[in-house]
């Protein structure tokens, strides 16, 4: 019996052995195939800094190269819809990827939830606010608020469904000026041409302004989904990266930026 059990013992530990050899096989045989190619990345701007880092682990790991272009989710699905040669799309609006979807430019099954964005109210360097409020926004110091356009970005449309629900938009709605996108909208504030704007928690965490979260019951939820372009020229690639980004460690990267995971 323990002569069968030694061997059993020794049966296993081979099995585990050229599992994880297989593993390993598989993994760099992958990464193997995928070096020297390349993807281009439609992404919403709010992913500025996190998919940025979760592309430079994709690249190191299976030798592939991400090229991004960030931009409103808006304008980077009228250019999808033109035929623009992107591979994959980040949106940060779930209509706007529905659009694409029901427009056939969208690989069928690709679709992803992959995060919530979260809004807030950021002051640049020359206000004296510690924890702006939205109220704060009437005061004479705040002569500019700057909010991605409307017309084709999400965060844009959520910060002004949140100026109308606190009862705010009627007594701001001349210090408004509009970004292309969420970026832009950031770096108005950082050059001080607006004292204050409603922005993406991802951009805010990472450029270190002050800031405080805006209450989500203000606004219609900030769902951010992705998918495959029908027309990519590499669907292998891409698919990979869209399944690194939802994986362990493109997850983690989403939520240190502030992103909330479906």
């Amino acid at each position: 019996m323990i002569r069968a059990l030694s061997g059993f013992l020794r049966l296993s530990v081979i099995l585990s052995i050229s599992i994880v050899m297989l593993a390993f096989l598989a993994g760099a045989s992958v990464a193997e195939g995928f070096k020297g190619r390349q993807i281009t990345v439609a992404a919403a701007s709010d992913l500025a800094f996190a998919l940025k880092e979760i592309s430079a682990s994709f690249e190191a790991e299976t030798g592939a190269r991400v090229v991004i272009s960030f931009g409103s989710t808006g304008m980077l699905t009228r250019q999808i819809e033109q035929g623009a040669p992107f591979d994959l799309f980040f949106s940060a609006g779930e209509t706007y990827m529905d659009v694409l979807k029901k427009g056939g430019h969208t690989l069928t099954g690709t679709e992803r939830l992959y995060a919530r964005g979260a809004l807030v109210l950021a002051v640049g360097k020359g206000i004296s606010i510690d924890r702006p409020t939205l109220e704060d926004l009437t005061r004479p110091e705040i002569k500019r608020i700057v909010i991605a356009n409307p017309d084709h970005a999400p965060y844009g449309i959520a910060a002004m469904e949140a100026l109308k629900s606190a009862g705010l938009l009627s007594r701001v709605k001349g210090k408004l000026v509009y970004a292309e996108n969420i970026r832009q909208a950031m770096q108005y504030i950082q050059t001080g041409d607006a004292q204050a704007g409603l922005i993406a928690l991802s951009l805010a965490k990472a450029e270190q302004v002050k800031y405080s979260g805006i209450d989500t019951k203000l606004h219609g939820p900030i769902n951010q989904v992705a998918a495959v372009i029908r027309g990519s020229r590499d669907k292998a690639v891409a698919r990979a990266f869209l399944e690194y980004a939802c994986g362990p460690l493109g997850r983690s990267v989403l939520k240190n930026y502030g992103f909330t995971l479906p």
